[in-house]
């Protein structure tokens, strides 16, 4: 089974698109009625335990911080940017596949140097 997401308020919808393209289910914040609220970081992890999902955030000092505090969680994928929004999905989709399960892991995921 494809790991379940949660996409972050501030995480690419470009990059949920093709992660989608790629069979995976990707909830966004906004889709789950929660964007432009300022929920705290704290919330967003909560509400991804409450639907099983693992984080997509390219929040990454935070949610380093919150798994550091508590690791029971279905997963966090921290990303730094990438413009090349297909080439991160796929650096994606490849840790979720070198990493599964996901439970209680943090997953950097880090844009190559050009």
């Amino acid at each position: 089974m494809m790991a379940q997401l949660y996409g972050n308020e501030n995480f690419d919808l470009q990059v949920v698109e093709h992660l989608h393209n790629l069979g995976y289910n990707v909830l966004t914040s906004q889709e789950a009625g929660k964007s432009n609220q300022r929920i705290p970081d704290e919330e967003v992890l909560d509400f991804a335990i409450s639907e099983k999902r693992t984080v997509l955030t390219f929040n990454r000092k935070d949610f380093f911080r919150l798994h550091k505090i508590n690791s029971n969680h279905f997963g966090i994928i921290a990303c730094t940017y990438d413009a090349d929004y297909k080439a991160l999905s796929n650096r994606i989709h490849q840790a979720i596949l070198e990493k599964k399960p996901l439970d209680g892991k943090l997953v950097r995921i880090y844009r190559p140097n050009v």
